[in-house]
Formats: structure tokens, sequence, C-alpha cells
């Protein structure tokens, strides 16, 4: 294996981005190129780190060592087993090593603490600290419902042997009654869980960023009054399904420190009032900076921060650059990084920031023109057509929505309800007028803060890591397959959520760790290759009728010990043997038609 280095000319700046590549001898003599991990842009000394791990590991595989076979049983000695090696079999082999990862991020938050005095077992035996971690690691590995986890994901897995437990951790009914006893103890999950990250990596709290987002429910059940499964904006486009709004605030690096659900058809402008009230009550009052997008804060809500001394730094809507533009023509511009300049703008309480990124010009100019494109071509296939006005109406009426705001662009002259479709009726141009005004707005921001002190470099970075709680929810989405959801008691509902949450809670913990080694090593790629490590029970009857059982992980292979040196993991032992009496046949059971 070796470091392999691609190279990408972007926005005039060269980039580079590292592998880790290992060659494979072919059938033919040729050799390809396999790529075992993306590491993305790394620095010299991560580089350095990684090809000194590579250099150990191809070092030991080199090492060859003799293997040889144990000596016959010994006469007379009690405690020898002789087995039967042309009868060995294998069964049962299930995912080990993505579930034993799991486990040690569960170990490093030390969520046993928190859990045991909360999650007792019962008096029935119930485990419910195991039965939560289940859910949890299922929600991390490979998400589903609860159903799905019961009847196929927890056999085929090795969460029994990592917790030492048997199939009672999936029952059905465990799994939802489970779901019953988290919600009480949210609040003080949140305050230890931002205690644990600031001892694990020094994590602080004091820029917070807040978003929403929403989440749909396939199957409209009979609701209660007070419900919050209702229709509102979906940022799914399923605005045919019922949903809930999940408010999340987390810091710059991910790490997240409250969220809320809400009801469907909640205002987004409705939400930041109540919030601020919690988060105090829960974490106290401290010079918090607050990173929020457009359309969250209202006036009302600014000037309640104002006397609260919070802090605050918002996206304001483009239209009000407009007003703002002759104040803006007499600052200056100045240069806060390559590609970034800035103007300010002080008033009375706040300060305005006037901000142009040319990256950002590059990406929503691409971003526009391509959705152009597609809707002219799009009009003039359906000048081709032979439509009759209805269906004229339809087809453009489907393109604009695919268009968005490029829409806006292009003037059209649509046939009359008693007019036939011909060119002269139908026709389209682009309003030349509207897109200069488009293109002198790509790519510029209008912040708004009361942070008149702080340097407008520091603002502009504040603002762009938006992007990490947009982040956060695509991999509650994605990742962690949050939707949709298929509870109907709305306990239950925050409850998923929940867990969802907390394996969100694992999945930025794996993050940050393998960020620190390469910036482009994402959570779902490594656990990917700790799938791939199974579990499998050797059986190997014995000469006096009994079977020795050795449970097995596989062996690691070379991108497995590269991802455990990097995270600084180590394997635990193979569990131990044991020997059991051959199970008894098991009477086959009487079939009745139906």
């Amino acid at each position: 294996m070796f470091l392999k280095r691609t190279q990408r000319i972007k926005d005039g700046k060269t980039h580079h981005y590292w592998s880790v590549v290992e060659n494979r001898r072919l059938l033919n003599g040729k050799v390809a190129q396999r790529q075992v991990l993306y590491l993305g842009e790394i620095n010299d000394s991560q580089q350095l780190a990684w090809r000194k791990t590579i250099e150990v590991f191809d070092e030991g595989a080199k090492r060859q060592v003799a293997l040889f076979p144990e000596g016959a049983q010994p006469a007379g000695d009690a405690k020898a087993v002789g087995v039967r090696l042309s009868e060995l079999q294998l069964k049962r082999p299930r995912q080990w090593g993505a579930c034993w990862l799991s486990c040690v991020l569960w170990q490093q938050l030390d969520l046993d603490a928190f859990w045991s005095p909360r999650l007792p077992a019962s008096r029935k035996g119930t485990r419910w600290l195991q039965v939560l971690q289940t859910l949890v690691a299922y929600r991390l590995i490979d998400p589903g419902s609860e159903w799905r986890l019961h009847r196929h994901w927890f056999t085929s897995s090795a969460m029994a042997d990592l917790l030492e437990a048997d199939f009672a951790l999936a029952e059905k009914d465990t799994l939802y009654r489970c779901l019953d006893k988290l919600l009480p103890h949210k609040d003080a999950l949140m305050l230890f869980l931002k205690q644990r990250w600031g001892e694990l990596f020094g994590a602080s709290f004091d820029v917070l960023l807040y978003d929403l987002t929403s989440t749909y429910f396939e199957a409209d059940t009979p609701r209660e009054a007070p419900d919050k499964r209702q229709y509102g904006y979906s940022r799914d486009k399923r605005g045919d399904c019922r949903q809930v709004v999940i408010g999340l605030i987390v810091t710059p690096e991910g790490f997240p420190l409250s969220y809320e659900v809400l009801a469907g058809n909640t205002a987004d402008c409705t939400t930041l009032s109540d919030l601020l009230k919690r988060i105090e009550t829960r974490h106290g009052k401290a010079n918090r900076i607050w990173v929020m997008d457009r359309g969250i804060p209202t006036e009302e809500t600014l000037a309640q921060m104002r006397e609260m001394g919070a802090s605050y730094l918002v996206g304001t809507p483009k239209g009000r650059l407009s007003k703002l533009e002759r104040s803006f023509l007499s600052a200056s511009w100045e240069r806060v990084r390559d590609g970034v300049q800035v103007k300010r703008l002080p008033q009375e309480s706040e300060t305005y920031v006037l901000a142009v990124s040319e990256s950002r010009i590059g990406k929503e100019r691409g971003m526009r023109q391509r959705r152009l494109k597609r809707y002219v071509e799009r009009l003039k296939q359906c000048r081709t057509q032979s439509l009759t006005r209805d269906q004229l109406l339809m087809k453009v009426g489907a393109a604009k929505q695919d268009a968005g705001r490029a829409a806006r662009l292009i003037k059209l002259t649509l046939p009359q309800s008693h007019e036939a479709v011909t060119p002269d009726t139908f026709r389209f141009e682009l309003d030349r007028n509207k897109l200069r005004q488009v293109r002198r707005r790509e790519g510029r921001y209008l912040l708004r803060t009361n942070l008149s002190s702080h340097d407008p470099a520091q603002l502009w970075t504040f603002y762009i890591q938006l992007t990490e709680v947009e982040q956060a929810f695509k991999e509650l989405k994605h990742d962690l397959a949050i939707r949709p959801i298929y509870h109907y008691k709305e306990a239950r509902i925050e409850a998923h959520i929940f867990v969802a949450f907390l394996a969100y809670c694992l999945q930025v913990t794996l993050k940050y760790q393998l960020k620190r080694a390469a910036p482009g090593l994402t959570p779902r790629a490594a656990l990917e290759k700790f799938k791939t490590m199974q579990m499998v029970d050797v059986h190997l009857p014995t000469t006096d009728g009994r079977h020795l059982i050795l449970s097995r992980y596989t062996q690691p292979e070379p991108e497995h010990r590269l991802l455990l040196d990097q995270l600084g993991l180590k394997l635990p032992a193979q569990p131990p043997p044991k020997i059991m009496a051959q199970p008894s046949p098991i009477a086959p059971m009487e079939a009745y038609a139906l």
C-alpha cells in the first residue's frame, strides 16, 4: 500500500487530494490499483503519520512464521479433549466490526455511567441499558424500523456477543417499551454530553449555529387535538405528508448542544424566542454568539437578544440590500482573506457587513446558469410539440418549479383561454434587466450583528460555518435515516428522533477523531470498512459427543489496521471457547391449513 496524490485545479488554485492505494496483480499479469481509503486534503504532518503507518504494516506483512500441528491427545490426561477436525463446521456468520466500533464510541462518551442509574434492569430481568445501546447502534450502522431490527438485523449482527446478551434485547415489545422510557432524561443528557465533549476534545460552546429542518410521516393516522404532526413547509419536498419540525443547535465543529421537536406547521420566525429561554434555563446565562440564517429571527427577537446581552450574527434577505445600497457606496472594501471582501456599515446598536466571496459568485452563477439553461430547453421543447393550452400550462408549471428562481429571468407570453397554442401566442425571452440585477447580487451576503468590535474575517468565518448545521441535517436524514417515521404515538415519534440524535452523537464523536487524521475520511466510510469484519462460530465435535464452539471475528485486513492505528484503537481478545452438549433435535411442529 502507498499514498497516492491526485491534483485538481479549481478557481485557479491547485488542490492535492490523497488516498491510500494498493496494487493488485491480475490473472493476465497486469497490475490494478484499488483505493483503500480516501483521505482528502491532508497537511504534511498528517501525510507523514499515514506514510509511517503504511510502512509499518507493509513491513509486518513480509514476516513469515512457521505453524506446527498440535500433538496427539495425551493418554491419561483428564483435562484433554479430543476433537474431530474432519467434521469442523462454520455457522452463524454475522457483522461484527461496525458493532464493535459503535460500542467503543458508546464507551468513549461514557454513556453507561449516564444511563445505568436511569435505566436499571427490570424485575423480570430486562436490561434496558443494553436495549437502548442496541437501538442506537442499529440506527448508526444500518438504520431502519424497530420491526426490522427485531426480525432481521439483530440476528445478523454480533450485538448479542458484544453485550453478552441474547435475543431478549430485540423482542419487539421490548424495543417499543424502551422508547417510552427515554424522553424524561433528554435535558440531563444534553448537559452530560456537553461536559463529556469538553473533557474529550476541549469542545467550546461559545459559538452556536441554529437552523431548522423537517421530517415527514408516510401514514396519516388518527390524531388527538394537540398533535405535532401537521402539514407545513416541507424541506423534503413532501408537502403531501404530515411532518414535524426539528430545531438543532450545534457548534462549528458539529457537536450538538440541543434540539427541539416542534409542530409541523411552526413558522421559522416563531421558534427562537422560546428556545433562547430554554437554553438559558438549561445551561445558564453566558455570552454566547448565535449564528442563524435569514428568516429565523424577527425584529422583536433580535431586540430581546440585545436586552438579554446575547450576541448574534444573522443573514438578512437580499431585499434589504436594496435599501442600504446607497449607504454602502461611501464605505471602502476590506480584503479579509483570499477571494473575500467586506464593507462595514455601523448603525445605532448593530453593524451591517456586506461580504463578497469570489468562490460563492462562481458557485451561485454556475447553479443559476444550469437551471436557466434547462428551463429554456424545456420551453423550446414545448414549442415543438402539439399541445392544448391546458397541457402547455401544466408543462410550463412543472418546468418553472424545477427551475426555481431562475424562471423569473424569462418573460413568458402564454395563450389566453380562447386562443390556440401557436408561436405568436406562446413566446419567451430573456429579461436582461433582471439578469443584470441577479448577477450583481450573486455571491454577496448582507450580515447583521451586534458584535461591532469583531474582526470582519471572523464574522464571515462564523457565518459560513452554518453549513455544519446543514451537514448535521444531511447525516440525520441520509446516514441515520431519521425519515420517514412510521410511529403512531407522539411520544414514540419524539423517542425515535431522540435515538437518532444519540446515534448522531456517536457519529460526530467518530467524525471529529477521523477529521484530525484526514479531513476527507468520513464516519460512513469508516463504518462501511469495519462492516466487512465478520464473526463466525467454529463448531468442532469432540470425541465424547459434545461440541467445542469458538466464536471468532475475522482478522483485520490492512485497511482495518490502518484505521485502528489512526484512531488509536486495539481490537479485543477473541471470546473464550465454550464446550456444550450437542443440542437435541427440535421436534417438527404440525402444520395446519388456514
